[in-house]
This record gives structure tokens, C-alpha cells and sequence, in this order.
């Protein structure tokens, strides 16, 4: 599979915040509120901040609220995060009336709400990592009058000292177009008469398995994508017999089958192609193999040896009898059957929205190229993104693009074991080894991680060059 057009995206969520976490529940205002969840976590110049307010005991008049608002203190600083304000029904609906609640506060009407999941991004500042997290409390009545107030203290901060960490961008590989054409395969089981090579499709149980092949093909003609573009039929014989003799019957049936299915559908002669074994030799070995006949091994011996078939047969019926009636009775039946494969070729599809639908319902229809456009639609780093490069990996389990995108998106996401995997099939271009380079980085083996991105920048990948200025960086920190 050809590839071209390389897809970069950023990495998101691959490096572990700084976080003070706190989730023993909390009572304040004397117990009506309680704080739970609490977690404080720093990324580069953001800090974050979250916790949950159970409401569900406080109890406010109809004209009065109350603004609870999140601060970080340390000595002389100090801020004050968005508020949540909690009012009473009247105080509730003149807010909404005349836009009265501050910008930055969110409005929930009391007795209406029991748990308020708080949320706060603000920018970082160096004093906080020792800042002490508290929750003020302000009660206001009619026009907005203070009735009451408390400071309740929360926790104390305590970040670690920020860790640089590798923040790689990702490489992914375009597939490029190709026809999609696809095989469905089956077995048919004819039973013909002793020595003659005409189908009674009422002969036995022959209704039914003839019923097998034509359904296969019925299926592939009913759906409006695809186009039949050949039928092979493969006929096969048991061992039992001159072996002459079996390969006129295998040749034989063979062509009146495939006659038959031909009168069916009126397909063209070139459509049709046929062949055959004139005795299942391979498939008598299979059997073998894994049967608990007591002289199993002798008789692969016999089967896997030279002999001309004719003399393999005498050897086994000769030497073995009792499991040779066995065979003959119970295994070889099953040898004298018919292989067909429909070839088809499925349809472009260029709508992103069709491709979507087809991904959840018939993937095999699609290409690695049709996936790939699909995804581009997508959040990068969504679930539905992700899945999307595992399902492609799934249908083209040994396609080094599939594999090499898939190992992409499991780097995105963290999960080395599942990359490392994938990067076992994703072949030698410049754009996988930057890809193990990625996986080495991740895992801090830099010294490996900077061979590798130094072989991928020389191959034409110029993310490497970023790569491996991180990688420098790390390798000389201070651990």
C-alpha cells in the first residue's frame, strides 16, 4: 500500500499534572453544604481547579441567595475564583429578569439543584503552589443586602515543582485510493452418484448445499455497491479409488457445477473459472492431525511420504485397516466437496457522513484511503477518532499504513503496549521509525529515542528535528 500526504496533529493529555487531591467530604456553612472531589492541578500556565458542592441540605427563603465563592490566599496575594450563586425562588427568577448575576458567576435557582459539579480554569502564578484554597460564603436578602458571611478554609496547596515532559507531534500517513475488491468464500458438499459426474439437485442433500452457493452470490448481487467480477469453483475428491479414475470425476463435477450455477444467473463463460484437486490429500493431513486415532502418526507418515497417492492409500488400507474403515466412513465424505469464491468489487464512497455510517455497520466495504478521509472529520483524539484507526487496523490486520496510523493514535492516547504492537507491522519508512522514536521518548529511553529520531529526520520526516531538540533537553535535566 502506497502512502503520501502526511496529517499532524497536536498531542493532547500525554503528560501527568501536578495535582492536590482531596476526597473525603467536607461539611461548612454548619453543615448545609458540603465539599467533595477536590482536586487542584497545574498545566504549564493554567491552574485547575474542581470540586463538587452537595447543596441538596441548604435551605434559602424565596429572597435570598447566596454567593459562594472558591479563593486561593498565600500572604499578601490572593484571587478569587468564579462564584456559584444559589438563590431562592423570587431572588432566583429577578436575576434571569434583569440579568443581575455577575459575569463570571453561574446561577442555579435553590431546591432545584442538589449537587453542583464546580469547575475553574484561571492562569498560574508561582505563589500558588502553597496557596491556601478556601470557600467564602456570603448570604444576601431582598436587593442584595449582606445578611451574613464566613471564610471556611478548604486545603493548602502543595504543587510539585513543574516537570518538563516530551510532547511529540504526531505523524500520520495518507493512504492512497485503490479499488476495493473483496472475496467471499464457502464450502458446498454434492453428493453425486456412484462413478457420474450429473447434478439431482433433489439427490440427498443436495437442495441445501447448492442453496449455500447461490445465496453467497445472491447476497453480493442484491447490494447496489458491489459488482461481481468472477465465481471460482474448486472441486475435490476423496482418496479412496484409482486415483485416474478420481480425477476424472473431481474435473468432471467440477464443470457440471459450475455449468449450473451459470444457468442460474446467465453470467458470461469468463466470469466463471474453475479447478480442481483430485484428491484432498491436505485435507485427509488436517483430519489426521488432530484425531485421536491410535495410529495417527504412522498413518501422517504414510500420507506425507512420496508415494504416488494410488500407493498411499494401499499402505494405510493395508497397515491400518480399522482406522482406515474409520477414515473411510467418517472423514472422507467430507473431502469430496466443492470451494467456490465470489470475487466483487465494491464502489467509491466520497460522502464522510456515508463512510461513517459504514464504519459502524460494514467496514470491509471500505478502503484504508476512505477511513482515513473519514477521520479527518472527527476530533482528533475523540473515542470516535481512535476507533476509527482500530477498526482500519482491524480490517487490514497486516497493512503496514494501518498499523503505523494505529500505533499513532495509541501513542496519542498513552498507551505504549498496544503502540508497540502495532510498530511491529508497520514496515521500515521514515515515518514508522520517527513513530518508535515517539514510543521510546514516551517511555524515557531517550538515548534509543534520538537514534531513531535522528534515522527519521534523515528519511524526510522534519517533525524529528523538534523531537529530538525535546529529547536533548530531557536527557540533560536534572533528575
Amino acid at each position: 500500500m502506497k502512502a503520501n500526504v502526511i496529517s499532524k496533529i497536536l498531542f493532547f493529555g500525554l503528560s501527568l499534572l501536578p495535582t492536590v487531591r482531596q476526597t473525603t467530604a467536607q461539611p461548612i456553612l454548619d453543615g448545609r453544604v458540603t465539599v467533595s472531589n477536590l482536586a487542584v492541578s497545574r498545566a504549564e500556565d493554567k491552574l485547575f481547579v474542581s470540586m463538587e458542592f452537595d447543596v441538596s441540605a441548604l435551605h434559602l427563603e424565596s429572597d435570598v441567595e447566596m454567593l459562594l465563592t472558591p479563593t486561593l490566599t498565600q500572604g499578601a496575594s490572593g484571587t478569587s475564583l468564579p462564584p456559584a450563586l444559589i438563590a431562592g425562588r423570587n431572588r432566583y427568577y429577578l436575576h434571569l429578569r434583569n440579568g443581575l448575576t455577575p459575569d463570571d458567576a453561574t446561577l442555579y435557582r435553590q431546591g432545584r439543584v442538589s449537587l453542583i459539579e464546580y469547575r475553574a480554569v484561571i492562569p498560574y502564578e508561582p505563589w500558588m503552589n502553597t496557596a491556601m484554597l478556601s470557600a467564602r460564603s456570603e448570604i444576601r436578602g431582598c436587593g442584595g443586602a449582606p445578611l451574613a458571611g464566613a471564610d471556611q478554609r478548604l486545603t493548602t496547596l502543595d504543587l510539585e515543582p513543574e516537570r518538563r515532559y516530551f510532547m511529540p507531534v504526531p505523524v500520520y500517513v495518507r493512504p492512497e485510493a485503490e479499488a476495493k475488491i473483496l472475496t467471499v468464500e464457502g464450502s458446498a458438499y454434492i453428493d453425486f452418484p456412484v462413478n457420474r459426474t450429473e447434478i439431482h439437485d433433489t439427490y440427498r442433500n443436495n437442495q441445501a448445499e447448492l442453496r449455500k452457493i447461490l445465496a453467497t452470490i445472491d447476497a453480493v448481487k442484491a447490494d447496489a455497491d458491489t459488482r461481481i467480477i468472477g465465481v471460482k469453483i474448486k472441486g475435490y475428491a476423496s482418496p479412496e479409488g484409482p486415483y485416474a479414475n478420481n480425477e476424472r470425476l473431481a474435473k468432471g463435477r467440477t464443470q457440471t457445477l459450475k455449468e449450473y450455477v451459470r444457468r442460474q444467473y446467465d453470467f458470461p463463460e469468463s466470469l466463471l473459472t474453475t479447478d480442481y484437486e483430485p484428491e484432498d490429500w491436505a485435507g485427509l493431513e488436517r483430519f489426521v492431525e488432530t484425531s485421536g486415532l491410535n495410529d495417527r502418526e504412522a498413518i501422517l507418515a504414510a500420507i506425507r511420504s512420496d508415494l504416488a497417492p494410488d500407493a498411499k492409500e494401499w499402505r494405510i488400507k493395508k497397515n491400518y485397516p480399522e482406522a482406515y474403515a474409520y477414515l473411510l466412513a467418517n472423514v472422507y465424505p467430507g473431502l469430496r466437496h466443492s470451494d467456490y469464491a465470489v470475487k466483487y468489487e465494491v464502489r467509491a464512497y466520497t460522502d464522510v457522513a456515508e463512510i461513517r455510517r459504514l464504519l459502524r455497520t460494514q467496514p470491509q466495504k471500505l478502503s484504508l484511503q476512505e477511513m482515513y478521509m473519514a477521520a479527518q472529520e472527527m476530533e482528533p483524539g475523540s473515542d470516535e477518532y481512535a476507533e476509527t484507526f482500530e477498526i482500519a487496523v482491524r480490517m487490514f490486520p497486516d497493512d503496514a499504513t494501518a498499523n503505523l496510523n494505529a500505533a499513532t493514535t495509541a501513542l496519542m492516547r498513552g498507551d505504549l503496549k498496544r503502540a508497540d504492537g502495532y510498530l511491529s507491522k508497520a514496515g521500515e519508512r521514515a515515518e514508522a521509525i520517527y513513530a518508535r522514536g515517539v514510543l521510546a521518548a514516551l517511555a524515557e529511553r531517550y538515548d534509543e529515542a534520538a537514534a531513531l529520531f535522528g534515522q527519521a529526520h534523515d528519511g524526510g520526516v522534519t517533525e524529528a528535528g523538534e523531537a529530538l531538540r525535546q529529547v536533548a533537553e530531557l536527557m540533560n535535566e536534572p533528575k
